[in-house]
């Protein structure tokens, strides 16, 4: 099964905490601190993969964790930094944030490389903390907490020719006689619902076919799963337009043949102008002549016309010689997400800080003030004293009085509960 669309889960490592340590030697009673710093977080990175084509492993394993930087210790000992966590996607792939619909990254290029998620910073040891005013420090931070999101993959096929046009026209069919694909085959409209990839060999020379699922009118517009399938041709070199020039479901290929092209140009002006071979197909079947004859009175000189029975194999032959005579001089296609049409513009608070009240309790929220707390080290006075400085210089202190905080009433950031007490 091709799987072109998944979310999942992703945290960079933490980085280590800092070391509170101080320096024991023989006829030296109070030395000096000398506690390490925690490593770094391990980022978690995106790669381009031109080997893989689905996105099915990250439908059975969603969460991806990168490990935490090792911890500080005593005598200057520094935490060794934790490996990235690389994760391989197909190229082609588009990593949205599942919660803004932010473009983060558009995977085009076998080894493009983003970091999606970056580690936490190492905490300081208390080495770092030592001042004329304070010669034996017993403060350190924590590790700083890696950044952690949702992602949305979506991926777009990488191919060289795409079939396209309506339901039943003999896509599936034409794909299985020229390639190792074997898609499901059936009489009945929507056959193919995912995209096909299929290798196709023509002598010495080789390319990439995708069968993409039948474009129906208004697929521009979403109709039919339309932005689904429409956005999967982006990426193909050269167009097939296949038809049923037979009329066979009761539609006249002529207008089959302008509703498509009309999609194409109403869903992307670049997708309507690629290359394009338009392929008349089953021609062994009663009315393809006559329908034939008008289609190319209707085209004339403006696509080359490829009239072929996917069933009897007629006319593929040819087909693909000129395929492989045309693909050298179809340029590769450069994609660069387009940040006016995917990203999601949201109002940016300046505030460092907001605070809201739930059952009683004080709760504050903020990338800054949880970044604090989640770092702060309170296992000492001085620690305790550093992160209550640091609350008093952003000014949540003066905030939390002007809501009327009381002796007793609980405090919230992050994962860090506190009690305020007066004057404290």
């Amino acid at each position: 099964m091709f799987y072109d669309r998944t979310k999942i889960y992703v945290k960079a490592g933490d980085g280590g905490s800092g070391a509170v340590s101080f320096r024991r030697e023989k006829y030296v009673p109070y030395g000096g601190p000398n506690g390490g710093d925690g490593g770094r977080g391990g980022n978690i990175i995106l790669e381009a993969d031109e080997g893989l084509r689905t996105l099915v492993d990250f439908r059975y394993r969603r969460h991806y964790k990168a490990n935490r930087g090792e911890h500080g210790q005593g005598k200057g000992m520094h935490g060794k930094g934790a490996e990235d966590l690389v994760l391989r996607l197909p190229a082609g792939t588009l990593v949205k944030d599942a919660d803004t619909g932010e473009v983060l990254a558009d995977l085009t290029k076998h080894g493009q490389r983003v970091v999606i998620a970056r580690g936490g910073r190492g905490g300081r040891g208390n080495a770092r903390f030592i001042s004329n005013q304070n010669k034996a420090p017993t403060v350190a931070e924590k590790g700083e907490p890696g950044e952690e999101r949702w992602l949305l993959l979506e991926l777009k096929l990488l191919a060289d020719v795409g079939l396209v046009g309506f339901p039943n026209v003999g896509k599936s069919t034409l794909i299985s006689k020229v390639s190792a694909a074997r898609p499901k085959i059936a009489d009945y409209h929507f056959t193919t619902l995912t995209p096909n990839l299929g290798m196709v060999e023509v002598e010495d020379e080789s390319f990439v076919m995708a069968d993409i699922p039948g474009i129906i009118e208004g697929a521009h517009a979403g109709a039919g799963l339309g932005h689904e399938f429409l956005r999967h041709i982006e990426r193909t070199r050269l167009l097939l337009h296949i038809i049923d020039i037979s009329g066979s479901e009761g539609r006249d290929p002529l207008e089959d043949f302008q509703v498509i092209n009309r999609e194409l140009k109403q869903y992307s002006q670049a997708l309507a102008e690629r290359p394009m071979l338009v392929v008349p197909n089953k021609i062994d079947l009663d009315n393809a002549e006559g329908n034939l004859a008008r289609l190319r009175d209707f085209i004339q000189d403006k696509y080359e016309i490829f009239p072929i029975s996917a069933v009897t194999g007629e006319g593929i032959r040819e087909l693909l010689f000129r395929i492989i005579q045309i693909l050298p001089q179809v340029p590769e296609i450069e994609f660069s997400a387009d940040p006016d049409q995917h990203r999601l513009v949201q109002a940016k608070s300046d505030e460092r800080f907001y605070i809201s009240r739930e059952n009683g309790i004080y709760i504050i929220k903020g990338r800054e003030v949880e970044k604090h707390a989640a770092m702060a080290y309170l296992d000492t006075h001085d620690g305790l004293m550093r992160f209550q400085n640091i609350l008093k210089a952003m000014g949540v202190e003066d905030a939390l009085k002007e809501e009327g905080i009381k002796e007793g009433d609980k405090v919230l950031i992050g994962d860090l509960e506190m009690e305020w007490i007066e004057g404290g």
